[in-house]
């Protein structure tokens, strides 16, 4: 290999062809969903990202902003994703399973991937720890909370304590440091006495994710925080689609009991 040609195999290397590709469609105001996403799945899977005005001054139903998600979803599309999330927790909880299950709806109409929301991955990656108590701990104002526990509780879980820190946005949430949250975690257990089967830290853009492991060494539980479980269940859905030629893709590590499952 001359000097010519030794860079670009350097660079076909690092640029190889991803496996398999994960769409996220997530509020214009979130900054940490992409990068964590990044982060912790495996490097041949690729991940696109399309953003959509929805929080803060934008804030609307879900059922208002259907054309905006499908536009985004047609977008993602043109990725060739395997898998399109919605991603917002407090989004796609608001309005109940069934308005979220209106906008897979909208999702699988728009696309030819795998469609899912933060709200459906969370359900099922707290089911596959066992979690049917918890304690909910979140960035959001109180009112963001309620509708949570109302979503939670309508699938059958019971949430036996909360704790939202009321802050005003993601411009906000992005700034609580790993230890706040390590901090409120216990806080809500104690609330709750020694009933809740685990916890579920509750947001896409907040340092949450950083805490799973020690959180859970500590506290004896599992912990399921929405990216986390983004992430886990988009795998599931790719290794599904792909079959035996997902065999290969790595096991993300750092993320906790549910992926030891």
């Amino acid at each position: 290999m001359n000097a010519v040609t030794e860079p670009l195999a350097t660079r076909a290397a690092i640029l190889e062809t991803p496996k398999a590709r994960v769409g996220i469609i997530i509020p214009s105001s979130n900054r940490l969903a992409e990068p964590q996403l990044r982060h912790y799945l495996p490097a041949e899977i690729g991940l696109h990202t399309t953003r959509l005005r929805m929080t803060g001054p934008w804030h609307k139903p879900l059922g208002e902003i259907h054309d905006a998600i499908k536009q985004a979803a047609g977008a993602l599309n043109d990725s060739k994703c395997d898998v399109i999330v919605f991603n917002c927790t407090g989004g796609a909880m608001a309005d109940g399973p069934e308005e979220e299950t209106r906008v897979l709806e909208l999702i699988a109409e728009e696309t030819d991937a795998e469609a899912m929301s933060t709200g459906e991955a969370v359900v099922d990656a707290l089911r596959a720890v066992a979690i049917k108590s918890m304690v909910l701990v979140t960035p959001y104002v109180q009112s963001t909370n309620d509708a949570e526990k109302i979503y939670l509780e309508s699938l059958g879980f019971e949430v036996l304590n909360d704790i939202a820190l009321g802050l005003g946005g993601g411009n906000f949430y992005i700034h609580v440091p790993p230890e706040k949250w390590l901090e409120t975690t216990e806080k809500a257990l104690m609330g709750a006495g020694s009933d809740a089967d685990g916890v579920f830290l509750s947001c896409t853009n907040t340092t949450q994710i950083e805490i799973i492991p020690i959180a859970e060494q500590k506290f004896g539980r599992p912990c399921i925080n929405s990216n986390q479980a983004v992430i886990w269940a988009a795998l599931n859905r790719i290794r599904a689609r792909k079959g035996q030629d997902s065999d290969s893709i790595a096991k993300p590590q750092g993320l906790g009991k549910l992926f030891d499952i």
